[in-house]
């Protein structure tokens, strides 16, 4: 296995993060290229999800993935052995988050002209990835069973953003005190057009779903 290609990311220099952003995203139209920002507390199970996913879509597009953590490139090694497919790490030099511009420097190392889809798994916590338009097309993110159905009321503004949220760790439900419906309604107060998607990363139940609702939105981007 090749070595893991490490990008140390510098702080947007662009003061207007938002104006940042829409370039990007214009950018990613014109080349075709459908850019997801998958967001979670860190051990909500975003790494071997994405490994499940991928697996489901690898042969059908062509996906790239961009990992971003303050240090360490664990996930990047994981992904890369478990599926092949192209996978950068990027290092936020302590910030909790990525903004547009540091997307577009992770976004300058990948082969954009042979690509359908990037990944960015953003740096896991429910507060600074949310507060920061990254140029993706999408925002995801995944909650698991054990971190409680009360997690949209307290983190308002992560789950206002999200155009889909999986729910995971399905397999452990009943071990846990977690109101599924509950946890719907919750969601849906925040945002009442957020699909919510059930899974077991560990098992691949209900990874599905998931899976054909990421490859419809690529495909829709594309003919727009």
């Amino acid at each position: 296995m090749d070595p893991v290609k490490v990008i140390e990311i510098k702080k947007s220099i662009f003061a207007n993060n938002d104006e940042d952003a829409a370039r990007l995203r214009k950018e990613l139209k014109e080349r075709g290229v459908f850019l997801l920002n998958l967001m979670s507390s860190p051990g909500s199970g975003k790494t071997t999800t994405l490994i499940q996913t991928i697996g489901l879509l690898k042969d059908k597009i062509r996906i790239a993935v961009m990992e971003a953590d303050i240090d360490s490139d664990v996930d990047t090694i994981k992904i890369k052995e478990a599926t092949g497919i192209p996978s950068i790490q990027l290092h936020t030099g302590g910030m909790c988050h990525l903004d547009a511009e540091m997307t577009r420097q992770g976004l300058d190392n990948v082969d954009m002209e042979n690509l359908d889809l990037v990944i960015l798994e953003n740096v896991g916590n429910l507060v600074c990835p949310a507060e920061f338009d990254t140029g993706a097309v999408c925002n995801a993110m995944i909650l698991s069973v054990p971190e409680g159905e009360d997690k949209p009321l307290k983190y308002p503004l992560m789950f206002s953003i999200c155009d889909v949220v999986v729910i995971n760790k399905m397999d452990v439900l009943p071990y846990f005190d977690f109101n599924l419906d509950k946890c719907k309604e919750y969601i849906h107060m925040r945002n009442p057009k957020a699909q919510v998607i059930p899974i077991c990363a560990k098992t691949g139940e209900g990874v599905d779903v998931f899976a054909r609702w990421l490859l419809e939105q690529v495909k829709n981007w594309k003919q727009q």
